[in-house]
């Protein structure tokens, strides 16, 4: 048996978009189930969002501190950003991120993982990415507003943060994936066979 997810779409009869949000929105469908009965789905459609793990020439990883409303607690966080323009290249996505969030570029770029954040109620695919080769990035930085004007930047010790996610004292959901995905690829193959930075995303197609 072929452990991989695969497409599959059950007949919807009906649709409703009860909410329409600024970014986000809310869907029910009427999903018809394998014995025949109709039932009602509700979840939020995302666009979709990037992330990344951008790690130095010391082992640390650049990572964020921000309030987040709706789990009431500041949480550290690794750069990240939504795929505002439909299609968008989600590398290209990444890299603005990581200068907007933390005045930083990267020298080379891989794909850590792919991952649906809560695939029961809503339809965010993350793609978190791995940066390597940092330097700080010309130009001015990004002007920041609402929960980012209170943003903190710091640089932590990979070790450091998969302690903190055994620990049970890190939650973000890029922050615990790329963290231990980094660890597993470095245990495994080995960072340089992670695949390319462009590599297909099915859940998100895009144009390179």
């Amino acid at each position: 048996m072929t452990i991989k997810d695969t497409r599959e779409e059950w007949e919807i009869r009906g649709t409703q978009t009860p909410f329409v949000g600024k970014k986000t929105s809310v869907r029910t469908d009427e999903v018809v189930m394998p014995g025949g009965a109709v039932v009602h789905r509700d979840y939020q459609v995302h666009p979709g969002s990037v992330a990344v793990l951008a790690l130095d020439d010391a082992d640390r990883a650049v990572v964020l501190r921000q309030y987040r409303h709706p789990v009431r607690q500041k949480l550290w966080e690794i750069p990240a950003g939504l795929l505002d323009v439909p299609g968008e290249n989600p590398l290209h996505a990444a890299q603005r991120e990581l200068y907007e969030e933390a005045h930083v570029k990267a020298e080379d770029w891989r794909v850590l993982a792919d991952v649906y954040t809560t695939p029961g109620g809503c339809d965010e695919a993350v793609r978190i990415f791995l940066a390597r080769g940092l330097s700080e990035a010309e130009g001015d930085r990004f002007a920041v507003e609402d929960e980012e004007a209170d943003m903190e930047l710091a640089r932590v010790p990979v070790d450091e943060l998969v302690r903190g996610v055994l620990g049970g004292d890190l939650h973000n959901n890029c922050l615990v994936v790329g963290v231990l995905s980094l660890v597993a690829a470095r245990s495994g193959d080995g960072l340089d066979a992670l695949r390319p930075a462009e590599a297909p995303w099915p859940a998100r197609p895009f144009e390179a």
